[in-house]
Order: C-alpha cells, then sequence, then structure tokens
C-alpha cells in the first residue's frame, strides 16, 4: 500500500493520519454455545482478530474428550465450561425432595407398590418362577413431570447453566461477541459482571425461530425464546447477521437498527503446490472417479436425502460426507446400505484451519438444502463461500439466499 499527502496536508500530518488507523490492541471473548471445534465463522473473527494485534479468547462447551483449557494453533485461548440444565431449574432443590419422597422403597408396606425385579441381561426367569418383568419400574409422576419440564425448557435453562458457568472464568474484555442466540446472553451477563462494561455484539447467525427445532417449536416455550430473542438483541451494542435478507427480518422482529451484514466469506485458498487429492487418498479411489461434497452440519432439511438419490445418477462419481449432526447416524447406516451401492461416504468434520485443503480436493460442492424454514430459504452458509474460496464449482438450490450469490 502506498501513501499520499491530501490537497493541503504536510506529510507530518498524513503520517498522523496513517497512525490513526493502526488499530490499538484489545481484548476480545467469542462466547458460543458448542465447544468450538469446527466453528469456521468464529476461527474466521478470531484469527482476523489477532492479526491485527488483538488478544482473543473463546468460551466454549465442553464435552468428554476435549481439553477445559487450550491454546488454538492460530493463537487463541479456549476456555470450555460444562453446562448442566438440571442445576438451573427454578426450585431443584424442593423437585428433589419431592422425588425423593415418592420414589418407591423395597418392602415399603405403606406405599402399596414393590420394586420391580432385576432381570438378568440372558432373560432369565427370576427363581420364584414369578413373570419376567424387562426393565425397571415406571417413574412416579412428580419424576415424570419434572422430567418433562426439564425436556421443553431445557434449551433456557442451558443458557441459564452456561452463563453461571462462563460468568465464573471469563476473563477480562473490551468486546465481547456473542454467538448465535444460545450465546448472546451468556455474553451479556459477563458484561455485566465487569467494570467497566464491555461493548457486547450479537451474532444472529441465522433466524433462529424460524430454523431447525425452534421453527416446530409451540405455545409458551417458543414465546418465551422469541421474547428473550429480542430482549437480547435490544440490548446489545450492536447485532450483526449474514446477510442483507436476515438483516431486514431481524431489524423488524428484534426491532433494532438494521443489523450490520459481515458475510461468511472464507479465506482465499492459495495451495502451494498441486491441487489436492485428499479424498482419493483417504477413501483409496481410483483416478477418474468424481468427488460430490457435502460438508457442514448433519440435519433434515439440507437436501442430504436428496444427495443420496441424485449420486445414482451421477456416471463415474462417489458422494462424501463430512461433518457432524443428529443425523450422522442415519446417514452412516444409509452409507452402508446395499442400496447405496458403495457410492457414499461419511467422514468426520475437520478443524477450520485444514478446510479448504479437503473442500478443494472435490471436483463439486453440493447443498440442495430445502425451503422448509424461512431460515433455509434466506440462506447463505459457510459451504457456500468455501468452495468459491477453493475454486470447486457449486451445485446450490434456486433459493432466494444463495441464488443471488450464485448468479
Amino acid at each position: 500500500m502506498t501513501t499520499g499527502t491530501l490537497p493541503g496536508q504536510t506529510e507530518g500530518a498524513a503520517a498522523a493520519a496513517v497512525a490513526d488507523l493502526t488499530p490499538v490492541p484489545q481484548r476480545l471473548v467469542l462466547v458460543l454455545p458448542s465447544t468450538g471445534e469446527f466453528d469456521s465463522r468464529t476461527y474466521r473473527i478470531a484469527t482476523a482478530a489477532i492479526a491485527r494485534g488483538h488478544s482473543v479468547t473463546v468460551l466454549a462447551r465442553w464435552k468428554p474428550g476435549l481439553a477445559e483449557r487450550e491454546t488454538s494453533p492460530a493463537g487463541y485461548e479456549i476456555i470450555r465450561v460444562a453446562p448442566n440444565p438440571g442445576e438451573a431449574l427454578p426450585g431443584r432443590a424442593t423437585v428433589r425432595r419431592l422425588l425423593r419422597r415418592f420414589r418407591p422403597v423395597a418392602g415399603d408396606g405403606a406405599s402399596g407398590s414393590q420394586p420391580a425385579p432385576t432381570v438378568a441381561s440372558s432373560g432369565e426367569r427370576p427363581a420364584d418362577g414369578s413373570p419376567v418383568r424387562v426393565g425397571t419400574a415406571s417413574p412416579s409422576l412428580p419424576r415424570r413431570i419434572a422430567s418433562r419440564i426439564v425436556r421443553r425448557w431445557s434449551i433456557l435453562l442451558t443458557v441459564r447453566s452456561q452463563t453461571s458457568r462462563a460468568t465464573a472464568v471469563a476473563p477480562k474484555a473490551d468486546l465481547i461477541h456473542g454467538m448465535a442466540y444460545m450465546g448472546i446472553p451468556v455474553a451479556l451477563a459477563i458484561a455485566d459482571e465487569q467494570a467497566p462494561r464491555p461493548k457486547v455484539v450479537y451474532d444472529a447467525r441465522d433466524i433462529y425461530m424460524d430454523a431447525a427445532n425452534l421453527a416446530n417449536t409451540r405455545g409458551l416455550v417458543r414465546a418465551a425464546i422469541a421474547r428473550a430473542e429480542r430482549r437480547w438483541a435490544r440490548r446489545a451494542d450492536r447485532v450483526i447477521t449474514v446477510n442483507q435478507p436476515y438483516a431486514e427480518v431481524m431489524a423488524e422482529r428484534f426491532g433494532v437498527s438494521t443489523p450490520l451484514v459481515v458475510m461468511n466469506c472464507a479465506y482465499r485458498y492459495e495451495p502451494d503446490g498441486p491441487r489436492p487429492r485428499r479424498f482419493h487418498e483417504r477413501l483409496a479411489l481410483a483416478p477418474s472417479q468424481r468427488v460430490v461434497l457435502y460438508q457442514g452440519g448433519f440435519s433434515r432439511g439440507r437436501g442430504v436425502e436428496q444427495l443420496f438419490e441424485a449420486i445414482k445418477a451421477v456416471d463415474d462419481a462417489v458422494l462424501v460426507l463430512m461433518g457432524y449432526g443428529a443425523e450422522e447416524q442415519a446417514y452412516r447406516d444409509r452409507a452402508d446400505h446395499p442400496s447405496s451401492g458403495g457410492r457414499v461416504h461419511v467422514l468426520p468434520a475437520v478443524p477450520p484451519a485444514d478446510l479448504l485443503d479437503w473442500v478443494a480436493s472435490a471436483d463439486v460442492v453440493a447443498m440442495p438444502i430445502q425451503p422448509t424454514t424461512l431460515n433455509h430459504r434466506l440462506t447463505t452458509p459457510n459451504k457456500l463461500f468455501e468452495a468459491m474460496a477453493a475454486g470447486v464449482p457449486v451445485v446450490a438450490s434456486d433459493l432466494p439466499g444463495m441464488a443471488s450469490v450464485v448468479t
């Protein structure tokens, strides 16, 4: 980059103006409602901030097999906590006392109930010749009611638990970035505990009330979550999202100024040598075989089911599903079924730093997302921009969000 002087500006003033553009190092905390292992957007934000001299900490969720604290190869710290929805249940101590009171007790004649006999895994009949009863006794009514409450309100309870645990370990921050509707309340709570209070950004990456399970939620739970998200968005210092259609919907629903659009653009892929062939190497494919890649979340409505059928009509090609999610086992079972003809392979997700090497190894990236929700109709997913960055052709559904980018 070259610099020069503006009309009437001295060289010293020009140098001062350039110096003013130098970023002042700040402390950024990114709050995630996930483990952070495969979050490409978080990776890009964190690495871009580090490149400008800022320090970055990611507050994520822990799961078995992951470190509670670690430093990413990209240079940011990751701190993970394990939220427990049960611990956040209001009146939890009272509920537990009630459950203990109504729990059947062996030999308790007053209760009129007897414990179910224990049956060996072999299925042998009890020694007294009584009928075999499989499993344990049905839960008592209070236990069933408590379980139903926890399931229906688990989203808000999980948020409440993560808030408590994350606040206890969060470092001092100048800016807190709340990812998604389950990350922003945690970010706000952390900010409220610090002085001076850091700025808070709500990164609304989806239209959450019209996405995934929330799209099918009804009644009081849906109303409570929608009201909570609107309140969180208004408390944030700025709302950002991934495309203009999302921004327009959110401005109306949240009653905020139009969110800033920060698209899911990936870093440009510039390989050092020949184009990689990772799928051919991993799966021992013939050199002539072409690879159709779907990478990302394994869930309904994203077109994976359609890809299982479509690949049958593409000669000398295989379908690779690379990712994770609720449908992973179902997709693995279907890929292993004889009807798939050995032409579908399921691979685990890879870290964001390695992802573009894999994407560049495909011949085409497919994302036939189905218009099952408003969120899907307007989506511009990470995988679209990652394919573009790697220079790989895209096959995408003709939906308002993606079509404008593809065309």
